[in-house]
């Protein structure tokens, strides 16, 4: 069984996702049996890249929302994100171009280590509040997840197209936000579910 992952590095929601599905998949007896393929989906590539803006500026202008509601909203998701054994730290969290990030996560799943590596960016993001944007600090990000050849890829364009592709198919299968989950090519999941409805869906389709 094959389980692919659309999610964007600067998604919340998407590191929670990937954490209860986890969950989901350890408690399952032939948790040997799935393969988890990580794609890409790029919640704003209007974004220059190398840019970045504070998250809660964004959500304000996005959503219309008060600073007061956003922090309400970013608290609430911290402690969501607590009790799944994750540490968010939002008040400083950024948002900006993944492009570079998705190719990073791209590389990795061509090394073998792509689970590592979406880890490393969204840990970087969330909870040490490190850039996942600029080139140097993607380079330093990619080598601590044990990529090779981090540099040369940042340099070039390579899986560019991968990454405009994952995203393509993505809405092709109706997907209109991250994380979102297709089990097998059967079943979509969409959203951050419960661990119990991961669980149910991986069951139900095997």
């Amino acid at each position: 069984m094959r389980v692919d992952i659309w999610s964007d590095i600067v998604c919340p929601w998407c590191y929670l996702g990937k954490r209860r599905f986890e969950k989901a998949l350890a408690s399952l007896a032939h948790r040997g049996e799935v393969e988890v393929v990580h794609r890409s989906f790029q919640l704003d590539p209007s974004i220059p890249k190398g840019h970045s803006l504070r998250a809660r500026d964004m959500l304000t202008r996005k959503y219309r929302m008060s600073e007061a509601q956003v922090v309400a909203s970013q608290e609430s998701l911290e402690r969501l994100a607590a009790a799944e054994g994750l540490e968010y730290h939002l008040a400083e969290s950024h948002t900006g171009n993944t492009m570079d990030a998705h190719r990073l996560v791209h590389l990795g799943l061509e090394q073998g280590i792509q689970n590592a590596v979406i880890e490393r960016l969204f840990y970087a993001n969330f909870t040490e509040n490190r850039s996942v944007f600029d080139g140097q600090s993607l380079a330093a990000l990619g080598t601590e997840a044990g990529l090779r050849d981090v540099d040369e890829l940042l340099r070039g364009g390579r899986f560019e197209a991968d990454v405009i592709a994952d995203h393509r198919e993505a809405h092709q299968l109706g997907a209109r936000g991250v994380p979102f989950f297709v089990i097998d090519g059967r079943y979509g999941v969409s959203g951050a579910q419960s661990v119990e409805t991961f669980a149910n869906a991986l069951e139900g389709v095997r």
